[in-house]
């Protein structure tokens, strides 16, 4: 019996200190990428797995073109200035949608989308969105909305093995993020949530729609003052 015991107390040990190890890590982690652009994700190592080249080339906040950040908020997340990393009337709405059937839609915000896209894998259920909201809770506290903003625009996938909207502009556009159309920042943010089923190049359906309403909205943001915390 007390041999159990021991070997129990040493068991909540090691889980205790794993969690604190874990939490010490992944401050350390969120603070290095405020300054440091994340080398890999792992997502990217999938790609790389699967036999995928990875195509990515970082370009700060301040030299990708307005309209690219407008059409992402137009497209993902048009409270991304005034929430705190979760927006929970798009999580109401998206719920109800889905309630009825038909295309299934998430809430999830830029801040989740960043968090999931640089710590996590794309998959994992219900633990996953736990890591995922933690992860949230610590980019929205430690890099602010420019940070938030930049990362998200460097790390998304924008199509098979490229990542990045500068990527995405080179592959689909042939020239780079620091000069964008409306039309262009529109299609790019239209493949943003399927970019392994979706092109910005010659768009059809669904895509070739949601970009064309993505490039009217991209004025709205911008009116509206709905990136005034990218400013």
């Amino acid at each position: 019996m007390p041999r159990k015991r021991s070997l129990l107390r040493r068991a909540i040990g090691w889980f205790f200190k794993a969690i604190g190890a874990f939490l010490i890590v992944s401050v350390l982690m969120v603070v290095l990428y405020r300054f440091v652009p994340p080398p890999i994700t792992l997502t990217m190592i999938g790609d790389a797995v699967s036999g995928h080249g990875i195509s990515k080339s970082w370009m700060p906040l301040s030299r990708i073109d307005p309209n690219m950040a407008r059409a992402a908020i137009a497209g993902e997340d048009g409270r991304f200035c005034t929430h705190h990393g979760f927006d929970f009337v798009a999580i109401e709405r998206a719920y109800l949608r889905n309630a009825r059937g038909g295309r299934i839609r998430g809430g999830s915000t830029i801040s989740q989308q960043t968090a999931k896209n640089v710590f996590l894998i794309q998959g994992g259920g219900y633990p996953r969105k736990a890591l995922e909201a933690y992860f949230t809770v610590l980019i929205e506290t430690l890099w602010g909305k420019r940070r938030i903003m930049e990362v998200y625009l460097n790390v998304a996938e924008t199509g098979i093995g490229t990542y990045g909207v500068n990527a995405g502009s080179m592959r689909y556009f042939g020239h780079d993020a620091s000069s964008m159309s409306p039309s262009e920042a529109g299609r790019i943010a239209a493949i943003l949530p399927q970019p392994k089923k979706r092109a910005a190049v010659a768009p059809r359906g669904f895509t070739r729609r949601h970009g064309n309403t993505l490039t009217r909205r991209v004025a709205v943001v911008r009116n509206d003052g709905l990136d005034a915390c990218l400013r």
